[in-house]
C-alpha cells in the first residue's frame, strides 16, 4: 500500500488557514452565546442530534422517525417560540465592534468610583441605573439621552441622580473611564419577570443585559438595595465591594462568577 494514497490527509497551507479561521469563528460564536439563553437552546439541539444519530445506529426506527419530523418542522416553530432570543442575538451582533479593536476596559479607578457612587446613592435612598459598556457598543442608547464627555467620579454620578435634576430619570452609560451619556432610555426586558416587586429600572437593566454584554448597576429608590444585571440575570442585594469586584474582574471570569453566585434567573 503506497503512502501516496494517504496524501490527502496531509493538510496544506490553505487547509491550515481554513481550519484556524473556522476554529476562531466557532470560538467567537461560543463566547457570544455564553451566558445567554441561546446557548441553552444550542446545547438542547446538540443533545437531540446525538440522540437522533444513536437511534439511527441502533435502528430505533420510531425514535429516529419522530426526531426526523421534529427537525423538519421544528425550525419553523423555533423561530416563533424563540423570537425574542433571536432578536436579542442579532441586535448584539449588529452592535459588536469588529475584531474588538475599540474595546474599552474598566479601570480600577472607574470601578472604585462607581462602587462608591452606588453606596452613596443607596444610603440616601436615591434611585439610579448605571450601565458599564462592554464589547457591545451602546451608542444607540446614548442617542436617547444627553451626550457627555466627563471622567467618572462618585460625586458626579451622585449629582446626576439627585431627585428633580434634569438627567436623574434615566440611565448613565459609562465607557472606559468616561461618562458618555446621561438620562438615557434603556430597553425593557421582553421576558416575564417573576418578581413583581421589580420596578422599571430593574426591568430596563435586565433588558440591556439581554441585548448586550454590559454590566448594569441599579439602586432601588424603594428599598435602597443595590442590584447587578449581567447576561440576562439579576442579582439583588449586592454590596459595593461586589460591584467593585465584578467591574474589575476580567469579562469572562466575571460572567462565570456572576452566574455561579446567582440562583434562578429573574427573567425566564
Amino acid at each position: 500500500m503506497s503512502l501516496d494514497q494517504f496524501q490527502f490527509l496531509v493538510p496544506g497551507l490553505r487547509d491550515v488557514v481554513e481550519i484556524l479561521v473556522v476554529a476562531y469563528l466557532i470560538y467567537r460564536a461560543l463566547l457570544f452565546l455564553a451566558g445567554t439563553r441561546a446557548l441553552q437552546i444550542l446545547i438542547g439541539l446538540v443533545i437531540l442530534g446525538v440522540v437522533y444519530f444513536l437511534a439511527l445506529l441502533l435502528k430505533f426506527t420510531m425514535i429516529a422517525t419522530l426526531l426526523g419530523v421534529l427537525f423538519t418542522y421544528g425550525a419553523f416553530a423555533a423561530i416563533v417560540v424563540f423570537q425574542p432570543e433571536l432578536r436579542h442575538a442579532l441586535a448584539r451582533l449588529g452592535r459588536t465592534r469588529a475584531f474588538n479593536l475599540l474595546v474599552y476596559s474598566t479601570s480600577q479607578s472607574t470601578a472604585e468610583e462607581v462602587a462608591r457612587a452606588a453606596e452613596r446613592l443607596a444610603r440616601s435612598g436615591t434611585g439610579a441605573i448605571i450601565a458599564i459598556e462592554g464589547e457591545v457598543a451602546l451608542d444607540d442608547y446614548v442617542e436617547t439621552g444627553t451626550r457627555m464627555r466627563a471622567t467618572v467620579s462618585s460625586e458626579l454620578l451622585s449629582t446626576i441622580f439627585t431627585p428633580y435634576s434634569p438627567l436623574h430619570d434615566g440611565a448613565v452609560i459609562v465607557r472606559g473611564e468616561e461618562i458618555i451619556g446621561a438620562g438615557c432610555v434603556l430597553p425593557l426586558t421582553q421576558f416575564p419577570v417573576t418578581d413583581k416587586a421589580l420596578g422599571t429600572r430593574h426591568r430596563a437593566a435586565l433588558g440591556l443585559s439581554e441585548e448586550s454584554d454590559a454590566v448594569v448597576i441599579v439602586v432601588s429608590e424603594e428599598t435602597s438595595r443595590i442590584s447587578l444585571a449581567q447576561g440576562g440575570l439579576l442579582k439583588q442585594g449586592v454590596t459595593p465591594e461586589q460591584v467593585r469586584e465584578t467591574l474589575t474582574a476580567s469579562r469572562r471570569s466575571a460572567a462565570l462568577a456572576f452566574r455561579g453566585s446567582t440562583g434562578e434567573p429573574s427573567a425566564a
